[in-house]
């Protein structure tokens, strides 16, 4: 009988496996905001366990074994062996009142009718406002910095919102404890699940520099200012190639993918024309990719949202063996375009049910419909593994949630 994990690295090898493989929560773009996931518990008729938000940003939920069982899900996240006790979580409320547990490494401060987290140093990092599902970053730590040398580019980070409140296993570090707490941890989840592990490593470059600088600057500087720009990615690899092979050394022969992320695209497009692309980023991914494949035997994942068709050839020649989520209501992204284009020398993951139009408004027959017109194009000879594009928003009817992941192998 075919396990999950050799049914994901079945098609991620471009074989087909015995079903479709199903990715639920398996990272941080195809998961389920903790709103709507408490309603898909009620509707299944599960009463037991709290609601934990493992990513306090875009507030997700752990998708807990009964609702991995009961849609066949065939990942799980490597941070799911980490943070197992009570003590790790502390009590919050969620928008819509709903309580829930959170990280008890972030420490959310009311502010009138909002929430702030700060700095250990005081400063503001981030705000989620009345009335908003997420938290918006406000501090941007290069914004109106000169330097030219970024020595401090490490401290620089510790401002940036999506580093200073990372998912567990955050916030053990890469130091000779943490590492070590690593290693015990991947190993234990390993030994415990049949299913494909995804280890989330990060490794931003494009995204960091908008996080860093702000984007407005950051899209001027690449313009302007360029060879300073070479320095701060320089600097940024440097840090990052560090950090991958003690994260690697610990947890490399636990997991099957890692995660690298950085947001390309756009509606229309890339965000960046391609001779942007290759001179600044395509050759600093394939230096990271290369370094994944020599220290362990792991396949790469990039998320990278929007419409990436110009430079899916540059991330290909890079190294990358995984896309997602397949944003296919972009321009360009058609699925039957990728497949026929692409579709032999990289996994397609994702896009395999319109979240934009039809997942939160259809009905859950036209979400079926929509389903399987989009397998029926994707999955043959393999390289496919289904999630939906990106998250499930707080405002996705539950009924919708199960004719998707119904529809997937029916």
């Amino acid at each position: 009988m075919t396990t999950s994990r050799e049914r994901v690295m079945l098609a991620v090898n471009h074989r087909e496996p015995d079903q479709i493989p199903i990715d639920l929560g398996g990272h941080r773009s195809s998961g389920i905001m903790a709103i709507a996931y408490n309603k898909l518990k009620q509707h299944l008729g599960i009463t037991e366990g709290d609601v934990y938000v493992y990513d306090f940003v875009q507030q997700l939920a752990i998708i807990e074994h009964p609702v991995r069982q009961r849609f066949g899900i065939d990942t799980i996240e490597l941070g799911r062996g980490f943070a197992l006790n009570p003590e790790d979580w502390r009590d919050w409320v969620l928008p819509d009142g709903t309580p829930c547990k959170i990280p008890a490494y972030i420490q959310p401060v009311k502010v009138g009718n909002d929430w702030h987290v700060y700095h250990e140093d005081g400063t503001l990092l981030t705000i989620q406002k009345e009335g908003c599902l997420y938290f918006e970053q406000v501090c941007w730590p290069l914004a109106n910095s000169d330097d030219q040398t970024f020595q401090n580019l490490e401290k620089a980070m510790e401002y940036v919102m999506w580093a200073s409140l990372g998912t567990p296993p955050a916030p053990i570090g890469y130091d000779p404890e943490g590492l070590k707490q690593l290693a015990a941890g991947a190993r234990t989840l390993r030994a415990s699940t049949d299913k494909a592990i995804i280890g989330l490593f990060g490794g931003n470059l494009f995204e960091l520099g908008q996080m860093l600088f702000r984007n407005d600057n950051f899209f001027y500087l690449l313009a302007a200012e360029p060879q300073r720009i070479h320095r701060f990615l320089d600097k940024l690899v440097e840090l990052h190639l560090a950090n991958l092979e003690k994260y690697l050394s610990a947890v490399g022969p636990y997991i099957d993918i890692i995660l690298f992320g950085d947001d390309l695209g756009m509606q229309t497009g890339s965000q960046i024309s391609p001779r942007m692309y290759y001179e600044f980023f395509q050759p600093r991914e394939k230096i990271m990719w290369d370094a994944v494949k020599k220290l362990a035997d792991v396949k790469v994942m990039l998320h990278s949202c929007g419409s990436l068709y110009s430079l899916l050839p540059g991330l290909i020649e890079a190294g990358l063996d995984i896309i997602q989520p397949v944003q296919t209501t972009t321009q360009n992204m058609e699925a039957d375009r990728l497949k026929a284009e692409f579709g032999k020398d990289i996994c397609l993951w994702g896009g395999g049910c319109n979240t934009r139009d039809v997942l939160p408004y259809g009905t859950p027959q036209q979400v079926a419909d929509d389903v399987r017109r989009r397998v029926d194009i994707l999955a043959p000879g393999g390289g496919f593994v289904f999630q939906q594009i990106h998250n499930v928003m707080a405002d996705v009817p539950p009924e919708n949630i199960v004719a998707m992941l119904d529809a997937v192998n029916s």
